[in-house]
């Protein structure tokens, strides 16, 4: 009982509010949620890993298993859901379930938020990138060709329910990606949030019941800013501290670079031009990028071409004209938004990190 106290918590919307809660008996939950002429959308590495925890329940209701891969999260991807989603029947009473990651809930979202103007939907998250960042926050995101994230709204689930067993089943690669994203919630919180990853980070990777820990940090940092601005036209836009690079590297790698991972890279680009533009202390910079390269230390970015690199930052729907909406540090806890003109000095930065020199 004390467990629920402390985790659960209900975030404000003005689109409707919402719940999230932390249970392990996700089971237990969908017997009891699930009604007749819902539609459960699951990851099928999800379904294949937990086939017993799900047995029963999908059997005896409408579902489409989808693969999560950034193809899928697009105009194209969703049409087969959608025409099964009508051809079974599915009426606007009935809700959407959505089991798995980050991609499964941007594709069930988008669709809850466009079928019949507007279905009822809730979301059990799997990944850590979910569980800890995506799950909360409104936001609905398909991808337009090759550019990330070009296509969407806002439109929350009516509950959410975290159970970080499924965490056990993620590879590393994953859970390093997954805590690359809770990183810039840190970062721009506090250096004693950022001190409790930093000094317990072979803890939380090791033990689940740290890591729940900075899940629940992680969700109420982000409910603080987007309970004040849910549609992004003010201080949310912190939080896209190192996503305008770490999108532009996933883009131009074909997403070999997994998202947290990139985002890693991306606070540290955005870290080091804070420094060259005499914002951010040399060595606030060095204490973030340690922790850091424990997140990105099996990949790099030498072979990534600054001008490739350019031209992916100028597709950012930040941007102001020919100026990059970039998210750059003053300290931890202190982000700020800045319109940078990709001049020669700017590309000059650029290509001193992508070849390694700092």
């Amino acid at each position: 009982m004390e467990d629920i106290q402390v985790y659960d918590f209900d975030v404000k919307s003005k689109i409707n509010d919402y719940s999230v809660y932390f249970r392990d008996n996700i089971k237990e939950i969908l017997l009891n949620e699930v009604k007749e002429g819902d539609f459960f959308v699951i990851d099928s590495k999800v379904k294949s890993l937990y086939e017993k925890t799900f047995k029963g329940i999908l059997n005896s209701h409408n579902c489409f298993e989808i693969d999560a891969n950034e193809t899928m999260k697009s105009y194209e991807g969703t049409i087969p859901v959608i025409d099964s989603l009508i051809k079974s029947g599915f009426k606007k009473k009935n809700r959407l379930f959505a089991i798995g990651g980050g991609i499964t809930q941007d594709v069930t979202s988008f669709i809850a938020s466009v079928l019949y103007r507007g279905v009822e939907w809730m979301f059990i998250p799997t990944s850590l990138l979910a569980q800890g960042d995506s799950c909360i926050g409104s936001k609905t995101s398909i991808n337009f060709k090759e550019y990330k994230n070009q296509i969407g709204g806002f439109y929350p689930p009516s509950k959410i329910f975290i159970d970080i067993k499924f965490l056990d089943s993620i590879s590393e690669t994953d859970l390093k990606s997954g805590l690359g994203e809770l990183c810039h919630y840190i970062i721009l919180s506090s250096k004693k949030d950022f001190n409790l990853v930093a000094d317990n980070y072979n803890e939380i990777i090791e033990d689940r019941s740290k890591l729940k820990h900075v899940i629940s940090t992680c969700l109420q940092i982000k409910k603080g800013f987007i309970e004040q601005d849910e549609f992004d036209e003010g201080i949310r836009q912190l939080l896209n501290y190192g996503h305008s690079f770490g999108h532009a590297i996933e883009s131009i790698t074909n997403y070999k670079i997994p998202h947290g991972i990139a985002v890693a890279f991306g606070m540290d680009i955005a870290n080091y031009i804070s420094v060259e533009y005499e914002m951010l202390d040399p060595e606030v910079r060095e204490e973030i990028k340690t922790l850091l390269k424990k997140i990105w230390h099996s990949f790099d970015l030498t072979s990534l071409d600054t001008s490739t690199l350019l031209n992916a930052l100028s597709k950012d729907k930040k941007n102001v004209g020919n100026k990059l909406g970039l998210i750059l540090l003053n300290d931890f806890g202190n982000g700020e938004k800045r319109l940078i003109l990709p001049d020669e000095r700017f590309v000059g930065y650029l290509n001193n990190y992508l070849n390694g020199s700092v």
